[in-house]
């Protein structure tokens, strides 16, 4: 549209009726372009309210479900909910794994507020990976793709596949009949991908002409069995059979929003800024899966030990200290990021390697303090790779024997590097220092005599000695047997710097003094 101006010319009376004049005009004129402006303002503000795409979170999820890519997902997915996104995105490629997980993740989605959720399925999403796509919002599958299967099935004894027990079976029906119902999709298709044994029709009331898909399992449970007409069984929820669809079919059947074919029409359907922001692995979710895998674990800690044990050789601050720190803090860190360890796991491997180091430097022998610490150090390294306080299945049974023979194995490799050390390590340039030799004479003419000459310090005190407290005694401490200080301890008295005392006792390294 055009707009031609006209142009007034006002001949004024007088000099000041002009200024008062001219005054008016520039406030009219003033006031005339901020309501312009306002109104160019709220214009392109509702423009951009009309026209503007939606900002979205894709998280790829191609694995099995286990407790480690479950914790991971769940770091991603909390992260994508605090960047304030308005759709997230989860692109399903999986087999499915672990049931107890499985529920972890639907809840998540399900509890997930003021966010669109979406399933984007390119291939396929089998077991548990369809019962979390069945917890989004809007399910989008490719038309060729697949969902369902989400039969729980278990290993027995002879390493064949079984059916779970009906209580199992039970559990998880009535939690998939949850979930549809929360997302609004066929209870009775969403049953059928858990349950083989039902069969699903379209039944349609024979007064109101309503359709539904009810099970056999639903008819023998309604009052108004006889007011509905049922078709033929549905093709993919026949009887020996999990519900499985394509895209294309799912469509059909009301399990699947929409087909697309790719990421592009993704972006068009859902209104999506683009390119949609990837929350791709990082390398410290790479680092996380290569640390939990069942080969590194086991030179976590096999050198973990090796390093403990040469630490505790040659107490202090050293590389053995360093070495194992680092290899268990590896080992933890990764279980604390795979979501199967917590502090408890942390403080019981503590405790045990308190009272290991206690058994070694205070209570010479291996009693109660070295078995004890023994057991809370291996259990803590097997607690922290379980979800589960107690197997219930096979499957937890299954994984629990992998995760003990893991650390088992570990350790009776270190008893082997052990005993390899106590023979070789004094014949290691550098690491000679570290193990207990006896010293050897030196004869005049520079040969060596076969008379040893001195060893530990405890080994030269016996029952009755006598010597002075080089420290106070609370109770253990230092004395002075002649020319060597030994490491004693008391009856439980507690005795002054200076003061005599008597050896009234030897077991191993331990030394009993008495005052005289």
């Amino acid at each position: 549209m055009t707009t031609t101006k006209q142009h007034t010319t006002l001949v004024l009376p007088c000099r000041g009726t002009q200024s008062i004049v001219s005054a008016f005009l520039a406030v009219f004129v003033a006031v005339a372009a901020l309501l312009s402006c306002s109104r160019s303002f709220a214009q392109a503000d509702a423009a951009d309210a009309g026209s503007g795409k939606r900002r979205a979170v894709l998280i790829e999820f191609k694995e099995d479900i286990n407790p480690l890519s479950g914790a991971l997902l769940k770091r991603k997915f909390e992260a994508a909910v605090e960047s304030d996104a308005d759709v997230i995105i989860l692109d399903i490629q999986s087999p499915g794994g672990f049931t107890s997980v499985t529920f972890e993740l639907m809840d998540m989605v399900l509890e997930a507020k003021d966010v669109e959720t979406v399933a984007f399925i390119e291939k396929d999403a089998i077991s548990g990976a369809a019962l979390l796509a069945l917890s989004t919002d809007t399910i989008l599958m490719r038309p060729d793709a697949r969902m369902g299967d989400a039969g729980e099935i278990v290993m027995g004894e002879d390493g064949a596949f079984r059916y779970t027990p009906a209580k199992s079976r039970s559990v998880l029906a009535q939690k998939v009949r949850d979930t549809a119902e929360a997302t609004g999709r066929p209870l009775a298709l969403a049953e059928k991908m858990t349950d083989k044994d039902m069969v699903v029709y379209q039944a349609t009331n024979k007064d109101s002409g309503e359709k539904l898909y009810l099970s056999d399992k639903d008819l023998a449970s309604r009052e108004d069995a006889d007011q509905w007409e049922l078709s033929p069984p549905i093709r993919e929820a026949g009887e020996e059979m999990f519900f499985t669809v394509n895209g294309r079919r799912g469509v059909e059947l009301g399990m699947v929003d929409q087909t697309v074919e790719g990421r592009e029409e993704l972006a068009k359907v859902l209104n999506l800024q683009e390119p949609i922001v990837e929350m791709e692995r990082s390398w410290t979710d790479t680092f996380v899966l290569l640390l939990n895998t069942q080969f590194v674990t086991f030179l976590l800690l096999l050198i973990g030990l090796v390093a403990l044990a040469v630490e505790l050789s040659a107490p202090g601050i050293g590389i053995g200290g360093l070495t194992s720190v680092l290899c268990f803090g590896l080992f933890f860190w990764a279980r604390f990021l795979g979501g199967t360890s917590g502090w408890l796991e942390v403080v019981l491997f503590l405790v045990g390697i308190l009272f290991i180091a206690a058994e070694v430097f205070v209570i010479p022998g291996f009693g109660v303090a070295g078995i004890s610490g023994l057991a809370l150090s291996l259990g803590a390294l097997v607690m922290a790779s379980r979800r589960f306080a107690l197997p219930e299945n096979e499957i937890q049974w299954t994984s629990l024997a992998t995760d003990m023979m893991t650390v088992m194995g570990a350790f009776l490799g270190f008893l082997v590097c052990l005993a390899v050390m106590a023979k070789y390590l004094g014949d290691i340039p550098g690491l000679s220092r570290l193990t207990l030799r006896p010293q050897v004479m030196v004869a005049a003419d520079g040969g060596a005599s076969a008379t040893l000459v001195s060893g530990p310090a405890w080994q030269r005190v016996e029952v009755g000695d006598t010597g002075s407290a080089m420290s106070a005694l609370r109770p253990s401490g230092k004395v002075q047997f002649g020319d060597d200080a030994v490491d004693v301890v008391t009856e439980g008295d507690y005795i002054d710097p200076g003061t005599e005392v008597r050896v009234v006792g030897k077991q191993g390294a331990r030394v009993t003094v008495r005052k005289v």
